[in-house]
């Protein structure tokens, strides 16, 4: 190597250096951030204990609002539990709209059982999930087909008062 690419490659370093600064020294900045104030806060200061998982999905819910829809929907996956095994072989429930439930039925019959078992369904409810916010339930049955379309339709009733 010759002196001239020595000093050239010494220049571009004595450059670097002042442009991005020294390696073993610190910028203000830093020296700022070093010391220590009194009564500044610590890693294992007071106040600074873990919290549980749990704990924190907990208040994390309930700050943002959460609290509801999970119940919701933890109610309606808990369908089996509440209405029975039986029952829940044949309804589900559909949806939940300002306060009301929509469970569907296979038949009418089922429909018109599950409204004669309404106030225990409710106090089930209200018990195991206070913040569902479920205040009614609203049964269905199959739906009935529609008559209204179709090449043959006619104005009025038709067929469909059979149907029930």
């Amino acid at each position: 190597m010759s002196a001239d690419e020595e000093s050239e490659s010494r220049l571009v370093f004595e450059r670097f250096r002042r442009v991005f600064g020294d390696g073993q020294s610190r910028s203000s900045d830093a020296r700022k951030r070093a010391t220590k104030e009194p009564g500044s806060s610590s890693a294992f200061g007071a106040g600074r204990d873990a919290h549980g998982l749990g704990d924190v999905l907990d208040s994390l819910t309930s700050r943002m609002g959460w609290d509801s829809p999970l119940a919701q929907s933890e109610m309606m996956a808990s369908w089996a539990e509440i209405a029975g095994e039986e029952t829940a072989e044949h309804s589900h429930p559909a949806g939940i709209e300002e306060g009301t439930l929509t469970v569907k039925c296979d038949s009418t019959a089922w429909a018109t059982q599950l409204r004669l078992m309404r106030v225990q369904i409710l106090t089930h409810i209200a018990v195991r999930y206070p913040d569902a916010g479920i205040v009614t339930i609203r049964f269905e049955g199959p739906g009935a087909p529609s008559w209204k379309r179709g090449p043959k339709s006619v104005p009025g009733r038709g067929p469909r008062d059979t149907y029930g």
